[in-house]
Order: C-alpha cells, then structure tokens, then sequence
C-alpha cells in the first residue's frame, strides 16, 4: 500500500524501450505484477512479466451493451480503457475459501482457508480504478472490524496508475473527480504521450517512497516544463471530451426523496436483473458465505462468494425476499450506490468508469436513469408550485 513522501521527486521521462526496468524491479522486490493483457477478444487484468504482455497496439470500442477490440495503429502501451475486469478481485476475490475444517480423533482440526498470494504490484491502474481500490479500503479496511482476508491482499500492494488522456465513450469520470488524472494513493503515476514534437514519452511522478525508490533505479531523465505541460493539457482535453456526465449536485436528496417515481417503473421494464452491473462494478462489495460438508470424510469448508443486490435470493429472509420486483431491486442498487453510500461511508460508491453501462445487456445508462429521475422531480415540483 502506498506510503506517503514529504519532498516529492521531480517528475521524470522514461523511454518506452525501458519499462521493462520498472517490471524486472518489481519483480526482483518479490511482486507477483499484475497487468493488462489480451485473452481472446478482451483486455483483462493478470499475471504478466514483461511489456510485450500488455496490450501494446490495441484499443477497445465502447458504448452502451457493446465491447469490440481493434487496433489501435499506435505503439500505445496503455491505449485501452476500463474492461470487464477490475481490479476488486484481486484484493476481494470472488470465491475464497475462508476456513476448512477436518475430523481428526473424534474432533475438528479448524485450519485456514486460502493464503494470500504474497504482495502484488497493480501495473496500469485507471484513475478511476484507483478511486475504486480506496473505496473499498474505506469499507473493508476502515472501522471496528476490518476484513482480514482484504487487509492481507491489500497491505503491501504497489500501484502504478496510468492517467487516462483518451476516455472511452461511456466515461464520466471527471464528473465525480476521479479521473481522468489521479491525486493520491499510489505509487507511480504515469503519463503516456505518443506524439510531443514527434517522441513517444512516459513520464512518470512518483507518489510514494516505494515509487521514488524504483524510479531512482531505473534509466530516465528529468521531464521538462514543456513535457508537463503537454501532460496537464492531455488529462485537461481527456477531461473536456468524456464520453458521459453525471450531474452530482444534489444526488443523494433526488435519489433518497424520490422512492415512489414512475422513472424505477420505466428501468425494471427493461432491467434484466441479471446482476452484471455489480458484478464488474470496482465497488460493489456484496458476498454470500456458503458452507459445504462432506458426510463422507467428515469434512466442512466456509466459502466467501461475491452476490449481487439484484438476485432475488439476496434479500431473502424468514417468510421471503425483501425486495421481490427488479423495481425494487434496481431502486436499492442506485439509491445504494450514488446516495446512501455517502451516508454510510463518507462518499460516493461510483467512480464513474462506465463498465456497468458497457457490460449491461439491455444498454441501460446510470447516467440518464438519473437524468430522467432529475427531471421528473422537477417536473412534479413545478406541478406542486403551479398548484399552490
């Protein structure tokens, strides 16, 4: 986990021909580094060793219900935006085996579950993605009772965060300041120019101690002012074009003040409820715990699974579930997400990455569910007004 600095070092450029230092560093440090590469026809986030693993040269199309690689033409090493991974399962997986139990004697021998795999370093974190990992720090690390399964993946992670200058069409990041820069919790950030007077750059600044150390060991040069300057005017531009926006002001009272609005009838007539918005959403944290015992050898396992608020077994208590219609099961999910989370734990849990608008079969926006809602509440309010 990223440790702060008093004195920040100066900014520096990297050739791409050697960012390979920054992995064989890791590497010799005793990371397990995890990155993105291609699987097929997507760019999914795994174990990788050196920097023909990433996804050099491609670049991925997104919109509402659709996801299609192609080449990118450029040498880009980052040049992709945020896939159907994300980075929660590396530090929340989605199956863990918490504990075993084995009959020995005429009692249980209670033994752990999985082990941590040992400290990770994350290569290519979006901005976005980062906001996401200290979200859920704030759930799972923060408080009385801290998951000790997430603090054991967590403590020790080194990130490397690649600010996006080229966000992809379901994008609204810069609404909930999230990106497309990133600000703190990381380790090194990087800057991918492909063209500064005709050079492909990396410039790389460093955010914590760790960083600055693996920085100091690998072949760079200090960036000029006219470097940072095309770094500012890249995440400035990246900024200006977001593929979405959402309207924040006011979000947590328009989504708490308004339970019964025809808006939830109008998304549940097209919501399938099939779960995927939480399941590749960064934040989403939901899990079932399940137990398994084999009468035949006297043994028993705890597993820790991801679930997800719109199945409907999710709610279910003595007598049935809570929330019974994809109305009301669509209502929790983005009332949670954008309002009551505020309440809970202090912000917001959207970083604005758009994957639950990619990755939702029926195409449904976030974004415009709460700008229909928006407008109907004023609407009505006007009615009211005109009545009175």
């Amino acid at each position: 986990m990223s440790d702060g600095i008093e004195t920040r070092p100066a900014p520096a450029v990297i050739e791409p021909g050697d960012f390979q230092q920054i992995l064989d560093g890791l590497a010799s440090r005793g990371y397990r580094i995890l990155g993105p590469t291609r699987r097929g026809a997507a760019i999914v986030y795994d174990e990788i060793h050196a920097v023909r693993d990433l996804p050099v040269g491609w670049t991925d199309d997104q919109r509402p219900a659709s996801y299609r690689l192609r080449p990118s033409g450029d040498r880009a090493l980052f040049g992709h935006h945020a896939g159907p991974d994300s980075w929660k399962k590396t530090f929340l997986p989605p199956a863990l085996k918490m504990w075993e139990a084995r009959r020995e004697n005429g009692s249980f021998r209670i033994a752990p579950g999985d082990p941590p795999p040992g400290k990770v370093a994350i290569i290519g974190a979006r901005p976005c993605e980062l906001a996401a990992i200290k979200v859920q720090d704030r759930v799972l690390m923060s408080g009385d009772h801290p998951d000790p399964w997430y603090r054991t993946r967590r403590e020790g992670s080194f990130i490397l965060v690649a600010q996006c200058t080229s966000p992809g069409a379901t994008c609204f990041c810069a609404s909930l300041a999230t990106g497309p820069g990133a600000d703190a919790g990381h380790d090194l950030a990087l800057t991918e120019i492909l063209d500064f007077e005709g050079a492909h750059l990396l410039v790389v600044e460093p955010g914590s101690a760790a960083g600055a150390e693996l920085l100091a060991e690998v072949r760079h040069r200090a960036a000029t002012e006219a470097e940072m300057g095309a770094v500012r005017e890249s995440l400035e531009a990246a900024a200006a074009r977001m593929g979405r926006s959402l309207e924040t002001r006011g979000i947590r009272d328009l989504l708490q003040g308004n339970p019964e609005s025809p808006c939830w009838d109008d998304v549940a007539a097209r919501c399938l409820a099939c779960g995927n918005c939480t399941l590749v959403c960064p934040t989403c944290f939901c899990s079932q715990v399940e137990d398994r015992t084999d009468l035949m050898t006297g043994a028993a396992e705890r597993w820790r699974r991801w679930d997800s608020c719109f199945h409907l077994q999710f709610s279910y208590i003595h007598g049935g579930s809570v929330r019974a219609s994809t109305r009301a099961r669509y209502r929790q999910w983005l009332t949670h997400k954008l309002s009551s989370w505020i309440d809970q734990f202090g912000g917001s849990g959207c970083v604005g990455c758009g994957r639950c608008i990619t990755w939702c079969p029926a195409g449904i926006d976030l974004t415009e569910e709460v700008r229909h809602l928006r407008q109907h509440a004023n609407e009505a309010k006007e009615v009211r007004h005109g009545d009175a």
